[in-house]
């Protein structure tokens, strides 16, 4: 990609639309058949094999598909968090019990979700997790990831912090989205690995 080296918000800004637009490229068929590649390759990550706990996402439009990973993972004994996005950018977590557990929810003007329907488990439910599985745009040769923007992981990994919890940081792209150097700010951690759908990559 043709960026500068920076480290500002406009920066992330460009390269945000540059890969959503990619994103948007894709067919129902890529996503679908990435998903199941993806799916098979974090499945293969030690840490998710021996995970209790693992707090995830549910993929919408064009991301990379996280279904097929999450019934595995199921299907394996792992107690699997959601999250649900509150008012603040915040992140609430519930138990995923299948696909019939979630629900489509809209807020306000930005996209739908699909989220737990079951009962809230709060915030702090995410610091008992062995594996978390952040979703994102970019991830480069440092571990560095870039977000969509929105802040809600920034206070999740804050909250981990805070915690003392150690779980694994895991990053669900596109091979595409593995680049040379993405632009960052002081407050952005590196994660320990990057899953997409040919392979793993692991960082530090």
């Amino acid at each position: 990609m043709r960026h500068k080296e920076g480290a500002n918000e406009p920066d992330k800004r460009v390269w945000r639309r540059e890969i959503l637009a990619v994103r948007n490229g894709l067919t129902a068929d890529d996503v679908r058949e990435s998903a199941v590649a993806l799916a098979r390759q974090a499945l293969g990550l030690p840490e998710l094999a021996h995970a209790r706990t693992v707090a995830a996402y549910v993929s919408v439009g064009s991301e990379p598909g996280t279904l097929a990973l999450l019934d595995a993972l199921r299907t394996r004994g792992a107690r699997v968090l959601l999250p649900a996005l509150l008012p603040d950018n915040d992140l609430d977590w519930g138990t995923y019990e299948g696909e019939g557990s979630l629900a489509r929810v809209q807020h306000g003007a930005k996209m739908a979700l699909f989220e737990p329907a079951g009962p809230r488990l709060g915030p702090d439910a995410v610091t008992e997790a062995d594996v978390v599985l952040l979703p994102g745009l970019a991830v480069d040769t440092r571990g560095m990831r870039l977000g969509r923007g929105g802040g809600s992981y920034d206070r999740v990994l804050s909250r981990l912090d805070r915690a003392g919890a150690r779980p694994a940081l895991v990053v669900l792209l596109y091979d595409t989205e593995v680049a040379g150097r993405v632009p960052v700010e002081p407050h952005d951690r590196p994660v320990h690995a990057v899953v997409t759908p040919s392979g793993v990559r692991r960082f530090g």
